[in-house]
């Protein structure tokens, strides 16, 4: 099956009251976990790729290309969009020629005047291409790849600004941050969700950070109009922690237990395991 934008996946998702899932990809294992998964759980899948993680695999084409050639040799027949992840202008330019079938353009940070300017022109490439874009404001806190936010609350009008651009999701912060969620978090702001799904006109939000945000929240925000969750940060942590466990275990010292294919296993099932719980929590099983 080939790849597919985002916005027929995320549409159904709104309409008809569940999420998905974009879990982001940093090598050949990680990606492979979540394709297979998504396969076995029959859950459309959204694999996210940030500016950093398309460098650490030496470039955006061989990125497109190795998911490509993995959805045929693994016979993945759910729908699969490849996303870029909190992408500047550039960056954008650079997916969209490389294959990438869906993009963010993170402008946040500018001025609403100029993030409206921006997305505006990269919305008039997309749609030409049917590639699917997704918007960003108010950043998300934290640090992902070196992009930092602030974790300001979206302003709803600014919303509607970016919404009637023709964006085909968009983030708003809410309060979410990327990462590991501090012990004195405040929680999502429901009222600003709220407010922001009212303007926006029936575009599926999205929710960044997604995790360590408590389940109650995460069902409630989908209930509210969120259609996509991001998940990053919780493969990683899971992937290291079967990673420790297998060395201090002496496993790699056991035979050919250090052949690269069997100590990243541990891991790449952990990853699979996380991706699962995810889709069940969101509610994407067998919505492919």
């Amino acid at each position: 099956m080939a790849l597919v934008n985002a916005k027929g996946m995320l549409d159904k998702a709104y309409l008809e009251g569940y999420a998905v899932g974009a879990f982001n990809i940093n090598n050949l294992e990680w990606t492979k976990a979540v394709l297979l998964q998504a396969q076995e759980s029959n859950s459309p899948v959204i694999l996210g790729v940030s500016e950093g993680a398309a460098r650490y695999m030496t470039g955006y084409k061989v990125v497109v290309d190795m998911v490509k050639a993995m959805i045929e040799s693994l016979n993945i027949t759910v729908p699969v969009a490849l996303h870029l992840d909190h992408g500047s202008y550039e960056g954008s330019l650079k997916a969209i020629e490389a294959g990438f079938s869906s993009i963010m353009f993170d402008g946040s940070h500018y001025p609403i005047d100029e993030n409206i300017k921006l997305t505006r022109e990269l919305v008039s490439k997309t749609r030409k291409l049917g590639i699917s874009i997704e918007a960003e404001v108010g950043a998300i806190g934290g640090e992902e790849d070196g992009v930092v936010g602030g974790g300001e609350v979206a302003d709803p009008a600014e919303c509607k600004l970016i919404a009637d651009l023709g964006v085909d999701f968009l983030a708003a912060g809410i309060g979410n941050i990327h990462g590991q969620y501090p012990a004195n978090w405040s929680g999502l702001d429901f009222e600003v969700l709220y407010e922001v799904n009212e303007v926006s006109g029936d575009i599926p939000l999205v929710l960044h950070g997604g995790t360590g945000i408590p389940t109650k929240m995460v069902k409630k925000a989908i209930r509210m109009g969120v259609s996509k969750v991001n998940v990053n940060t919780e493969c990683q942590l899971v992937f290291a922690e079967a990673t420790r466990k297998y060395i201090e275990a002496g496993k790699d010292l056991k035979g050919k237990g250090f052949d690269p294919r069997k100590l990243l296993a541990p891991g790449v099932e952990a990853i699979k395991q996380s991706v699962k719980a995810k889709m069940e929590l969101f509610g994407s099983i067998n919505k492919a």
